[in-house]
């Protein structure tokens, strides 16, 4: 087996999205080819340098539908000798790329791979690909679907997170978040956006709120306490799988959950031997893999079991672990995750999250490997753990380790 080696990573700004998001007018296709072309020219790539771009992307329709990925390549400055593969593990189908590729080249399948992924929300709405899980009746009610923010609101609920805890770790995403791009800790990764006469649309991430404060926060409604509570609704259908809720509470709302914004995110992963060809210095090891499958109505639970499968099959303790990157899909996956290995809430997402500064869902993994890659080294530790809540009940786990 084969080591595989982080060489670089880079994201695009994150734009708000919507019709008025700085990335509004600019394609899936295109925002991609801008992220594949600077992974190209700032490791000096050429030929056939990668045996395949594995890209995540969530609603695979319209824009964003036919594999996208191959789209992509050939749209860019890569060589068309690169194939491509669309790949969808919903939230976390950036970081499954990602996962994917290093496997590949563990196991001796090429050795070099891109791996990323892209979402304009903006442009090709979720839900939009009219999910079987949520549309086909059968299936609906043999999983007693509910929506996602409901699940998040049954976390809050199970696990006894208040409405002012929920919303105290929204205000320090946007705080940390701010932070981190006034001490420009983001710089080596961002890639401006430009339009086609080179002019830039976006150098920041655009959805962020620094003014968020509690008083502000506590004048949200909860978003899905309606859908919940109206009958039938929600709430009954969660349940008839836990029966013991007497009530659900209903804590989350626009400012304690991801932003929906427009995004793409790449990482560039090989071997050695890749490596000494390319003159590129390795930046990391990614020493650990996985994915699990969770309760589907709870749905968002899974970066616990993930992170309890992924440390077993590294031999490792939560102890080992030095940072940690945990999607903000809502703050209750957060708070959860953080009850339940008892650590430092200092170490988890130190230069904010998806509340702050958005969730463009197919490219959120490879972002939130790249954050914590670039933060190991900042702060001069040696391995962090980065993982996602995925719907449907799943989870998804990576542990990357300097080198």
């Amino acid at each position: 087996m084969s080591d595989a080696f982080i060489y670089d990573a880079v994201r695009t700004p994150r734009g708000k999205g919507r019709k008025d998001g700085a990335l509004h007018e600019v394609t899936a296709v295109r925002l991609s080819t801008q992220v594949l072309n600077a992974l190209k020219d700032r490791n000096g790539l050429d030929g056939h340098a990668v045996e395949d771009v594995i890209w995540g992307n969530v609603t695979q329709v319209m824009e964003q539908g036919g594999c996208l990925a191959r789209t992509a390549v050939l749209a860019s400055d890569l060589d068309e000798s690169i194939p491509g593969l669309a790949i969808n593990r919903f939230c976390a189908s950036g970081m499954e790329a990602v996962n994917l590729a290093a496997n590949q080249v563990k196991g001796g399948a090429g050795e070099a791979y891109i791996a990323g992924g892209v979402e304009m929300m903006g442009r090709v709405p979720m839900g939009s690909d009219g999910a079987a899980i949520a549309v086909d009746p059968s299936v609906a009610m043999e999983t007693y679907f509910v929506p996602q923010g409901i699940s998040a609101d049954i976390i809050a609920t199970e696990y006894g997170f208040t409405r002012d805890e929920t919303d105290q770790l929204a205000m320090a995403s946007q705080q940390r978040a701010k932070a981190a791009w006034d001490d420009k800790r983001f710089e080596k990764s961002i890639i401006e956006v430009k339009d086609q006469n080179g002019l830039t649309i976006l150098d920041h991430d655009e959805y962020m709120r620094p003014g968020t404060d509690m008083q502000s926060l506590g004048g949200l409604n909860p978003a899905f306490q309606q859908m919940g509570e109206m009958m039938p609704g929600f709430d009954a259908v969660a349940k008839l799988k836990y029966p013991h809720l007497e009530k659900i509470n209903h804590v989350h709302h626009a400012g304690n959950s991801s932003g929906i914004v427009d995004g793409s995110a790449g990482v560039l992963i090989g071997n050695a031997e890749f490596g000494k060809k390319y003159g590129l210095k390795p930046r990391a090891r990614i020493r650990q893999t996985c994915k699990i499958g969770t309760d589907p109505v709870i749905m968002l639970t899974g970066p616990v079991p993930a992170t309890e499968k992924i440390l077993a099959d590294s031999g490792m303790k939560i102890s080992d672990i030095d940072l940690f990157e945990v999607n903000e899909a809502f703050a209750s996956v957060v708070l959860r995750f953080q009850q339940a290995f008892d650590v430092d809430p200092e170490l988890v997402n130190v230069n904010g999250g998806s509340i702050a500064m958005g969730h463009p869902l197919g490219a959120t993994g490879a972002i939130i490997i790249g954050t914590l890659l670039d933060e190991l080294e900042r702060t001069d530790k040696e391995v962090g753990l980065a993982t996602l809540c995925i719907a449907s009940g799943m989870g998804a786990a990576t542990i990357i380790e300097r080198v």
